[in-house]
């Protein structure tokens, strides 16, 4: 086999396992957006125990990020990957950007345990911030955890003194969390696995991603759904 042969030979076989690669990738994401709407399905489920819906209504961004994973033998550590969705001017919900956290702890501790984990933005500068880069909950913007079931009344200072409220369930208790000193920013190999192509968080969120996904059809009706309860 001549050697102009064997490159030829050897780029396609580089292309196969760069497209299967891509595919692999693709349905991997399709499967975290599929997952996140699930997780709020299945808190909202739940209206003395889930996000006030008038919380929700009045979102400006939702980021879920389910299966955060924490452990932790002294010095411990937490690292997850999920969606953001944010609301346009129509009220209507944005395809997901692929997002990640990571954030650390110190102190005499033991174990590991799955989080599923939930922001609700109140403020729209927060969502510019995370969108133009990494993000420190805490420092980039005020993260409390969120009150939970229909009546968030005597939550009133929580909400108004943070931009960011955040949630979590483990082990089947649903509850607030903070996550101050944890950083989350967009997930941009994610988001190009995900739509097939290199895309800004900030086209996604505007409409443009171009093809219509499933996942993310589902995932926008359960936001819709969550928020007219």
């Amino acid at each position: 086999m001549s050697i102009a042969r064997k490159i030829s030979v050897g780029m396609v076989a580089m292309l196969l396992v760069a497209c299967w690669a891509g595919a692999a990738c693709a349905k991997g994401e399709a499967k975290k957006v599929q997952k996140s709407a699930t997780v709020l399905q299945d808190i909202m489920k739940i209206p003395e125990k889930g996000i006030p819906p008038a919380l929700l209504r009045d979102a400006k961004a939702v980021a879920i990020i389910p299966g955060v994973i924490k452990g932790a033998f002294v010095v411990g550590g937490r690292h997850g990957t999920g969606v953001l969705s944010v609301r346009k001017e129509d009220s209507s919900w944005s395809d997901p950007i692929f997002v990640s956290i990571t954030g650390g702890s110190i102190g005499w501790q033991v174990g590991a345990t799955s989080t599923d984990l939930i922001l609700v933005f109140k403020e729209l500068k927060d969502v510019d911030k995370l969108l133009q880069g990494k993000f420190t909950l805490g420092a980039d913007a005020g993260v409390a955890a969120g009150p939970v079931g229909r009546k968030v009344e005597a939550a009133t200072d929580i909400t108004f003194k943070s931009g960011i409220l955040s949630y979590s369930r483990s082990r089947g208790l649903f509850a607030g969390l903070s996550l101050e000193g944890a950083a989350l920013q967009v997930d941009d190999q994610a988001d190009a696995a995900y739509y097939g192509r290199e895309i800004a968080a900030q086209d996604i969120m505007v409409g443009n991603a171009g093809k219509r996904i499933a996942a993310s059809n589902r995932l926008r009706q359960e936001l819709s759904r969550a928020t007219q309860e």
